[in-house]
């Protein structure tokens, strides 16, 4: 997981405002008891982070996968239409 896939999983699960209140407020003991922020300036893995936010928090597991990557054994989303446009072509 890079830092910009971490920053917008937080975006997506939590909302941009409440996201940065977590990552700078909430004490992960899982990453040495510091904010998800302490731990990114520490070197800390960004996934390890990202998973002990989403444990610290009560995501449910089927979500701690980030944004844009599919569950292993999920299928994929459907590709989505554009407006004005039908599927399958017309």
């Amino acid at each position: 997981m890079r830092l910009s896939e971490f920053w917008l999983a937080i975006s997506d699960e939590f909302g941009e405002a409440y996201g940065r209140v977590l990552t700078r407020d909430l004490v992960l003991e899982e990453v040495g008891s510091r904010t998800a922020e302490q731990a990114i300036k520490a070197g800390e893995s960004v996934r390890a982070i990202w998973l002990a936010l989403c444990r610290a928090t009560d995501v449910p597991p089927e979500r701690w996968y980030g944004v844009g990557q599919v569950q292993k054994g999920a299928a994929a989303p459907a590709a989505p239409v554009r407006p004005g446009k039908r599927p399958g072509g017309a």
